[in-house]
């Protein structure tokens, strides 16, 4: 980051470089007030050197203000570039990482991280590179006085650099533990607020307290470990700044007695070292909070060290066909949910997987996707495996919709854009139209109307149509939907699924399907059970089987008939 701005820092460390020089310049005079003085000096020689000590101190006054505004200007600069890495990166990550991630980890990273990584650009690496000089150059100028009295200066160093030493090879991955149990706090605190209705349904509220109470405990064992660590430092670097300080004055006056050196050095002297407690102190707190900046940007890189899905891929598929061979998937080294699937759906064809919960459908889903791969067999488009195919060419082709939706903090343009950049006001239109978005008539900005939080909340129906007319918009070639439209209810669902059939005509369409109607209208139907398709044909054909299939038709007529009556 710094390598990327090296104009900026070149400028920030000559200005406080400049400040540090002009700083020497007090003692040293004042130092000379007492050797004119003690030889018998006039008040005017005294005012004359009164005045450049108040020169010198406005000077190194005017140029720390500059040097703290460049340094913050380059800061807020550098970080503004690394919260927008750390966003792209994250984009770039498989989306099957970023759900195992999890959003109060990836929103402790880009908020918390990025704030103390600014935080240390900003002031910790500046001052610490400050600071260094300024100690430099006050202990040269104690060395230049007189070298007994330069020596005994650095009385107090060996018991600072011990203590730092110690502190140094316990306090990052203090600080690392520390990051990571705040991050289960978020992510605690954010999942319990987003399923606060079903917390609440199931009676979990005291499961959760206890479990949130759980993360708040390693969070405050973690935060006293690193206060010990602080309070072990603190206290003995405390304890080590009076030393040299006195020792300079016994040697000093040893000399003195011996016509060595003058009052006026000694004084100088003396009043170096107690100017170097204030760099030397900083130097040393921005040491601890350097530690907590390296740690968050371990977390902030972190993220760009996991490998990004593959871009730029010369593979290139030939035709629409869609191939699953011999597919197998677990989720984490688990067990496998899919068992050695085979599956062949041809391009502009219609097929409905069906099954019982916890079949695998959504699975199956996201493997043809692209989103995971499986651990064994292929799956593949136009005979190119899908997970070798540039992203955004797979995204253009393939497109997911489950029953999950997201409704983007901004106005419906803004929503429906994300599918479709170039999309013209007619057509967005359009193709909230072809979902049966009817409430889109009410709007009182229309297209610019703001929705999402804070604003006009769009219900689950409305919500999943919005994500439907992005898929229309999208305009891929092979539509997957995973239950798409369950948050609706059954006419409503009927109705966007009517409407969708002009749009789908001639697409390939893979739908994961709880409404068994949707099964009746497809070409073939898939039926998934323990991971295994154990069926496959038309709807006639299954029926007329009497097998699995059979028997979840007439259980769901049976249970649609009820819910007639």
């Amino acid at each position: 980051m710094i390598g990327r701005h090296r104009r900026a820092v070149g400028i920030v460390l000559a200005l406080h470089s400049a400040a540090a020089v002009a700083g020497l310049a007090p003692p040293w005079l004042l130092g000379t007030i007492v050797d004119r003085v003690t030889a018998g000096a006039g008040v005017a020689t005294v005012d004359r050197l009164a005045l450049a000590i108040a020169g010198c101190v406005l000077v190194s006054a005017l140029l720390s203000r500059y040097a703290q505004y460049a340094g913050h200007r380059f800061g807020e600069r550098a970080v503004a570039e690394l919260r927008e890495e750390f966003v792209s990166r994250t984009l770039g990550l498989p989306v099957s990482v970023v759900e195992r991630a999890g959003s109060g980890d990836l929103a402790t990273r880009s908020s918390v991280d990025v704030a103390t990584v600014g935080t240390t650009v900003r002031d910790v690496v500046p001052t610490i590179v400050i600071a260094g000089v300024q100690l430099t150059l006050l202990f040269g100028a104690v060395f230049l006085l007189h070298p007994l009295l330069g020596l005994a200066a650095l009385a107090g160093l060996p018991s600072i650099v011990t203590v730092t030493r110690w502190y140094l090879r316990r306090a990052s991955s203090a600080y690392l533990t520390e990051g990571a149990a705040a991050a289960e706090l978020t992510e605690t605190l954010t999942t319990t607020a987003e399923g606060a209705r079903t917390v609440e349904a199931l009676r979990l509220t005291d499961d959760r307290i206890r479990h949130g109470t759980g993360r708040i405990t390693q969070v405050w064992r973690a935060r006293r470990a690193t206060l010990a660590l602080r309070t072990v430092f603190f206290s003995i670097v405390e304890a080590s700044y009076p030393l040299p300080v006195a020792l300079v004055l016994l040697v000093g006056g040893y000399l003195f007695s011996r016509d060595m050196v003058t009052l006026g050095a000694v004084v100088a002297a003396a009043l170096y070292l107690q100017q170097a407690i204030e760099p030397l102190d900083r130097l040393l707190q921005w040491t601890e909070q350097a530690q907590r900046g390296f740690a968050s940007y371990a977390r902030v890189l972190g993220v760009g060290m996991v490998p990004a899905e593959p871009t730029g891929r010369t593979a290139t598929s030939r035709g629409e066909r869609l191939v699953v061979r011999g597919a197998r998937f677990s989720y984490s080294g688990g067990p496998d949910v899919l068992h050695g699937i085979d599956l062949e759906v041809q391009p502009g064809e219609r097929l409905a997987v069906v099954g019982p919960s916890g079949a695998g459908k959504s699975t199956l889903a996201r493997l043809l996707a692209g989103i995971d791969a499986p651990r064994q067999g292929v799956v593949s488009i136009g005979g190119c495996p899908i997970t070798d195919l540039d992203p955004a060419e797979r995204r253009r082709r393939i497109a997911l919709v489950t029953q999950e939706h997201h409704v983007f903090i901004g106005s419906v343009r803004d929503n429906l854009s994300f599918a479709a950049p170039d999309a013209s006001d007619e057509q967005m239109r359009a193709a909230l139209v072809t979902v049966g978005a009817d409430w889109y008539d009410d709007l009182p900005a229309g297209l610019d109307t703001a929705i999402g939080d804070g604003a006009r909340q769009l219900g689950a129906a409305e919500a999943q149509q919005l994500a439907l007319a992005r898929l229309v918009l999208a305009d891929p070639h092979t539509l997957i939907l995973d239950e798409a439209t369950a948050a609706l209810d059954p006419s409503t669902a009927r109705r966007t699924e009517r409407a969708l059939a002009a749009v789908l005509a001639g697409r390939t369409v893979i739908a994961i399907a709880h409404r068994l109607n949707t099964a009746h209208d497809a070409d073939r139907v898939a039926v998934l059970a323990d991971g295994r398709i154990t069926e496959i044909g038309s709807h006639d054909d299954l029926v007329a089987a009497d097998g699995a299939y059979a028997d979840l038709w007439r259980s769901w007529h049976t249970q649609a008939d009820e819910r007639l009556r």
